[in-house]
């Protein structure tokens, strides 16, 4: 029994190994920004938070199949928020409005599938994106514009977690493209990736549905969305490029001649 454990595991690292040799292990860091907003239900008047930041780390497995593509996954660190107009009952022109704004810090795990293509003497690749998301929602702060003696102020202020408020997990979906200029074993990478949330960052009405700054009432859903455009380096592990990369021999003609006797 010892025996054939040995030779199981054995046999599991030599295959191992021989997938490692013929695929491509990337690894990479990128950083770059972009805009968050809110969707909500019932709708509420909104506008985009420009100015979000963005950065993380990368990990790509690409089989040896060049069009199938590539998996991966990141781990980030990505600014959401919303920014919600609290006084258009009260006024019609858009200039007038009052905002609510939250900016919400998060780690975020998208688990992606990338098909892609070479070009250029597999100089540059380029690719989709599709996947999953996780995240975990670190801090959060606000800010409320008001009219005082009827000029506008801004207050400003850490906002605190209620467990029977606010949700901190969270979970969507990301989709994207970009390209990657490879040199050597380095590749330089351009990414625009949106974000779909599924889940609310404000729990559904509760207790708390007439406490909540900026809302009349809780919103039945609030979910985040976020358009992100980074740029980031990564490293190849193995020095070689694919087997599918090399140029395929041409088929030679058959030259052989068929005699039909008649």
């Amino acid at each position: 029994m010892k025996r054939t454990t040995i030779s199981l595991l054995f046999t599991l690292g030599l295959l191992f190994v021989s997938l490692t040799a013929t695929a491509q292990h990337t690894f990479g860091v990128y950083g770059g920004g972009g805009m968050a907003n809110g969707r909500f239900e019932p709708t509420q008047e909104t506008k985009p938070i420009w100015g979000t930041i963005t950065f993380g780390a990368s990990w790509r497995y690409y089989s040896p199949q060049r069009v199938v593509g590539g998996v991966g996954a990141d781990l980030e660190f990505i600014q959401r928020g919303f920014s919600i107009a609290t006084n258009t009952s009260r006024v019609d022109d858009p200039k007038d409005y009052l905002y609510y704004t939250r900016r919400v810090n998060s780690m975020m795990l998208p688990i992606v599938w990338q098909p892609h293509t070479y070009m250029f003497n597999r100089h540059l690749r380029l690719y989709g994106e599709a996947g999953v998301t996780f995240s975990y929602n670190l801090s959060s702060d606000y800010e409320i514009e008001k009219l005082v003696g009827g000029e506008k102020v801004v207050e400003e202020g850490e906002y605190h977690f209620s467990t029977v408020r606010d949700n901190r997990w969270g979970y969507g979906l990301c989709a994207g493209g970009g390209l990657a200029i490879l040199i050597n074993r380095f590749e330089v990478v351009a990414r625009a990736r949106y974000y779909f949330g599924y889940s609310d960052i404000l729990r559904n009405r509760n207790k708390h549905y007439d406490t909540i700054e900026g809302f009349t009432l809780t919103p039945l859903r609030s979910p985040l969305d976020n358009l992100t455009i980074t740029i980031g380096l990564s490293y190849r592990f193995n020095k070689e490029g694919f087997d599918s990369w090399k140029p395929r021999r041409k088929r030679e003609k058959n030259r052989e001649v068929f005699e039909y006797v008649q």
